[in-house]
């Protein structure tokens, strides 16, 4: 894949923004890494999909990256493939955390890359603020989990920060909003269908998404640098589109229960950091 078509656009790091970020394909970007890494696990046949910022830049290439040189690696496998997953990552190159493995790799692994960036593997799920389930769409993609997988990812997110913003604006930027069966098979899209059924079946889930579409038109009032010019969708849009959806589909029983409680009872999780 070539970055360059990414644009020029680099941040700096957080560290007072003195050292500037990497170049975009250059060997300190943390694609470089994560590419390496997920062309073998293609290559081999195994389970391992990218997630977040750098999972939005493989679908989006033509978006001007979020850079940052200290940025971790995420990726999802699933359980049944932990082993292999394990495995191939060592021979890789990269170095497991053994007893964070041994004690939580049912739910989540911990590896460093051999230029010593940080790696997550997420088993099954990603919980944040909500629980997502990767299984019954992880095939979808080669090297990502499925775009609306990404997007959801930082949907479920309450408290949203800059770089969460940004991958969401990104993806409403770059994806159309499609359901499988309204689209060729190989066109990247927000499938609405899956979309649809995490909203339609819990309120929590459905609250908090709807919230942060609500957001995103102020949001991009306030940080117009979030979005980019010429690209193929507007963002405000996309996010109408998806909160229009959201409201329309019909409900189950459990979300319509949960719903007559509202916001008088949290309807999420606060975010769990779990040590190295």
């Amino acid at each position: 894949m070539d970055m360059s078509a990414s644009g020029q656009a680099q941040e700096h790091v957080a560290a007072g923004g003195s050292a500037p970020a990497p170049a975009p394909g250059s060997p300190e970007d943390p694609l470089t890494d994560a590419l390496r890494i997920v062309h073998g696990a293609v290559d081999g046949g195994i389970g391992l999909k990218l997630l977040g910022g750098l999972g939005v830049r493989i679908v989006c290439p033509d978006y001007p990256p979020r850079l940052r040189r200290d940025q971790d690696i995420d990726f999802a496998c699933l359980s049944k493939e932990r082993k292999a997953v394990s495995a191939f990552l060592e021979q890789a190159g990269c170095q497991g955390d053994r007893r964070f493995n041994n004690l939580n790799g049912d739910r989540q692994m911990y590896f460093t890359a051999p230029s010593g960036r940080p790696i997550d593997v997420m088993v099954d799920r990603l919980t944040i603020c909500h629980t997502l389930d990767f299984r019954p769409s992880f095939r979808q993609l080669p090297y990502t989990v499925d775009v609306v997988d990404l997007l959801l990812s930082k949907l479920q997110i309450v408290e949203l920060n800059e770089k969460d913003a940004r991958d969401i604006v990104q993806l409403l930027s770059c994806m159309p909003i499609a359901a499988a069966a309204a689209r060729p098979g190989d066109q990247l899209a927000i499938d609405s269908d899956r979309f649809l059924s995490v909203l339609a079946s819990d309120w929590g889930w459905w609250r908090t998404v709807t919230g942060n579409l609500d957001k995103l038109p102020g949001l991009l009032s306030e940080r117009p640098h979030l979005a980019q010019p010429g690209m193929p969708f507007d963002p405000a849009r996309q996010a109408l589109q998806l909160r229009q959806l959201a409201d329309s589909t019909p409900k189950s029983m459990k979300w319509k229960m949960r719903a007559s409680i509202g916001d008088k009872v949290r309807w999420y999780e606060l975010p769990e950091e779990v040590g190295h």
